[in-house]
């Protein structure tokens, strides 16, 4: 099974290097992206909607470079504290205003998927250095 797609720009998928951590973060990081964008189609066109589209965007441009194999120790470095502000912004902004035990379902699957790819991303900053 080939590993690598060439396109006629040059660009192709590089993901030999990639190990099973890799993907469970890319997994993840597609479980946000896609929650994230549900909920901002939801909300357009607010700035809240807008938001959300952008964070999903984000997600997506991230997992591209990772899948491309463009400078992966950068992405993991942003990508911690990309999340890690996510994180915080929802706890102020949702918890904080309805109890943590009063959230819909996709509050909760989108916080463990981001919980769980800080996980990842620590461990593979701590990796490939």
């Amino acid at each position: 099974m080939a590993t690598e797609t060439g396109t006629s720009s040059g660009l192709s998928l590089q993901t030999d290097s990639m190990t099973p951590v890799h993907w469970v973060g890319v997994a993840l990081a597609l479980v946000s992206g896609v929650v994230h964008l549900v909920i901002g189609v939801g909300a357009l066109p607010s700035s809240f909607g807008i938001a959300f589209i952008l964070a999903f965007l984000g997600f997506v441009g991230a997992v591209t470079l990772i899948l491309l194999d463009v400078r992966r120790q950068l992405v993991y470095l942003v990508g911690f504290p990309y999340v890690g502000v996510q994180i915080a912004a929802w706890y102020q902004i949702q918890v904080a205003s309805r109890g943590l035990f009063n959230l819909g379902a996709l509050d909760y699957i989108d916080k463990i998927a981001q919980v769980l790819l800080l996980v990842i991303l620590l461990y593979l900053i701590r990796e490939e250095r």
